[in-house]
C-alpha cells in the first residue's frame, strides 16, 4: 500500500548542498539529482560542470551519463522480468537452458536465473573477458564451462552472472539485447536512454582519462568488459539521464504499473550482504522498504514505494579516478533522506 510521503524543502536543501560540496571537494566535475514523489513532477538539482574539456557547460536533466551497474537494474532486471511473465525465461532453471546448447559439463552454466539475478551462483568474481581475446569459442560456452568459485548460496556481487543474463535474453528472445532495451526503453518514453556508443558533444558526460595524454572516455562504455562487448551488455553499457530515470523510477513504484508487482517481489530479502542490507533480486534492500542500486561511474537509484518517494544520482566522479569513496557522502545522505518519513 503507498501512502505518499513528499521530500520537504528541508530534505531538498540538504541534497543541494551535499551535491555541491561533492563538486567543491573535487569529487565530480558536476552532477544532477532528480527526485519526486509518485503522481508528482520531478524535481531536479544540479551544479557544476560536465566536464573540464566543456568549459561552463552545465549538466542537466538532459545530459547523458554513462550509469554503468545501473544497467543491471535499467536494463537487464526489467527484461528478465518481463521474461518470467513470458515464460520466456524460467526462475528456477539453469542459465544453459536457455543459451545455444554446449557439450560436456558446463559448471557455471548449471547457475539458475535465480541465482544470476541475487549474486549467489558461486561464479568466478574477477571478470576479464579480455583473456578471451582471440579464441573463436562463444562467449556464452567460455563463460558456461568456467569453474565454480565459491559454493553456490553466498553473496557474491559478479559482473559475470549478469553477462550471462544478457546473453540467455539475447539468444531466448532471438533479438540482441540492445534491441530489446531500446523496446522497453520506449514503451516507458525513455527517449534518452540506450546502449552505447553515443555521440559525443556537450550534452554527453565524459568519464575517465586512464593514460595521460590518451583521449578520455567519452560516450563508450567505461566498464572494460562492456567495451570489449561493443558496449552492450548485462552487467553494464547503458547511457542515460536525470529526466528519463526520474520517469522509470516513478514507473516502477506505481501500483498500477506492469513492474510493481516484480519490484516488490525484488525487495523481498534473499540472502545478506551485510549487517542491515540483503539482496533482493538485482536490487539492495535496506531497512524502511528500500530498494537501490548504485553505478561504478558514480551513479545511484533509490526507490521507496510504500512512501510513494523516488531519487537517484547522476555524475561522472570516475573522471577523477574511482568514485565510490568520493561521493559515499552524499550516497549515505540519499539513502537517509529516501527512508525517511
Amino acid at each position: 500500500m503507498t501512502q505518499l510521503v513528499p521530500f520537504t524543502s528541508a530534505d531538498t536543501a540538504r541534497l543541494a548542498e551535499a551535491l555541491d560540496q561533492a563538486v567543491a571537494d573535487g569529487a565530480t566535475p558536476g552532477g544532477v539529482i532528480a527526485l519526486g514523489t509518485l503522481g508528482e513532477p520531478p524535481r531536479f538539482l544540479k551544479t557544476g560542470r560536465v566536464a573540464e574539456e566543456l568549459g561552463d557547460a552545465a549538466p542537466g536533466p538532459d545530459t547523458v551519463y554513462d550509469i554503468a551497474s545501473l544497467t543491471k537494474v535499467v536494463a537487464t532486471w526489467p527484461l528478465t522480468c518481463q521474461a518470467f511473465d513470458a515464460e520466456v525465461l524460467v526462475r528456477t532453471a539453469p542459465v544453459r537452458d536457455f543459451l545455444p546448447w554446449v557439450e560436456g559439463p558446463v559448471p557455471s552454466g548449471e547457475a539458475t536465473i535465480e541465482q544470476l539475478l541475487t549474486h549467489t551462483a558461486g561464479l568466478k568474481a574477477s571478470t576479464r573477458l579480455d583473456h578471451y581475446r582471440g579464441t573463436e569459442t562463444p562467449l556464452h560456452e567460455l563463460l558456461c564451462r568456467e569453474p565454480l568459485e565459491a559454493e553456490p548460496g553466498t553473496h557474491r556481487y559478479i559482473n559475470r552472472g549478469y553477462i550471462l543474463l544478457g546473453l540467455a535474453l539475447a539468444h531466448a528472445h532471438g533479438r540482441p539485447l540492445d534491441e530489446l532495451g531500446r523496446t522497453l526503453w520506449d514503451d516507458l518514453g525513455m527517449s534518452g536512454t540506450t546502449y552505447g556508443p553515443v555521440t559525443r558533444g556537450p550534452q554527453v558526460a565524459p568519464t575517465e582519462q586512464r593514460i595521460p595524454g590518451a583521449p578520455r572516455i567519452w560516450g563508450q562504455a567505461h566498464d572494460d568488459n562492456a567495451a570489449l562487448l561493443g558496449g552492450v551488455a548485462g552487467h553494464a553499457g547503458v547511457f542515460s539521464t536525470a529526466r528519463d530515470l526520474a520517469r522509470y523510477a516513478e514507473y516502477l513504484i506505481d501500483p498500477a504499473s506492469r513492474l510493481h508487482g516484480w519490484l516488490r517481489t525484488s525487495m523481498l530479502p534473499f540472502v545478506p550482504i551485510e549487517t542491515g542490507l540483503d539482496r533482493g533480486l538485482s536490487w539492495i534492500v535496506a531497512p524502511g522498504g528500500i530498494a537501490y542500486h548504485h553505478g561504478f561511474t558514480g551513479t545511484s537509484l533509490y526507490l521507496n514505494p510504500t512512501a510513494g518517494r523516488y531519487l537517484t544520482i547522476l555524475t561522472n566522479a570516475v573522471y577523477h579516478g574511482e568514485a565510490r569513496k568520493k561521493i559515499a557522502p552524499l550516497r549515505a545522505l540519499a539513502l537517509k533522506t529516501i527512508t525517511a518519513t
